[in-house]
């Protein structure tokens, strides 16, 4: 309990003194640390999870400065899994994660769906 109240206090005081907006709320039904980061002009840049040892934890999201979707994945202790899309105006990538290295590769249109 004591590492937890330390990081937790480290955690905010880094927060403090970032230079990117960023909100925390411990989560106590999943013991993670729910963030949402922002951009300068107030939009959301990213939303996720940490552990409680500071590993990005479960579904992760990216947002241009427009609040697109850029990116969406999970992370499992850390470690890119599963698939993971990058969004473009015109593709979606679909890469495919096992233990952080890439599995697989996809690309398509994104107004089409047709592969390239």
């Amino acid at each position: 309990m004591k590492k937890f109240i330390l990081f937790f206090a480290f955690l905010i005081t880094v927060v403090s003194f970032g230079q990117q907006k960023r909100d925390l709320k411990l989560n106590k039904e999943t013991n993670l640390i729910d963030v949402v980061y922002y951009h300068d002009n107030g939009e959301v840049s990213q939303t996720g999870s940490y552990t409680t040892d500071g590993k990005l934890q479960g579904k992760w999201l990216s947002f241009n400065a427009e609040g697109k979707k850029t990116i969406s994945g999970n992370y499992d202790n850390g470690k890119k899994v599963g698939k993971w899309f990058y969004y473009t105006n015109e593709t979606i990538k679909e890469v495919d994660y096992n233990a952080n290295v890439i599995a697989g590769l996809k690309e398509t249109d994104a107004k089409g769906g047709n592969d390239f």
